[in-house]
């Protein structure tokens, strides 16, 4: 259900913005990202799992949190960032 340490770190590299990056807005959007697309797959198995779907739900709410602010901030930011993802609004 988590995403282990070597996927994280390779997310991170992906999506800093210059090395040592790991708190900018785009870095935790991928991270959560990733963690959400694995729970989504872990719901594809274990349906009545609700202790983890409340989990999932925050995580969610987290993300369009952070998606909200780059919005307010920058609104190509934004829209490269939805791409990436692959994210719905």
């Amino acid at each position: 259900m988590s995403i282990t340490a070597e996927r994280k770190a390779e997310v991170i590299k992906t999506n800093a913005n210059k090395p040592g990056d790991t708190g900018s807005p785009e870095v935790q959007v991928a991270i959560l990202s990733e963690r959400i697309n694995n729970l989504t797959g872990h719901f594809k198995t274990h349906v009545k799992d609700n202790h983890s779907r409340r989990g999932l739900l925050k995580l969610v709410s987290t993300r369009r949190s952070l998606l909200d602010y780059i919005k307010k901030k920058d609104e190509a930011r934004y829209k490269a960032l939805l791409e990436k993802h692959n994210i719905r609004r």
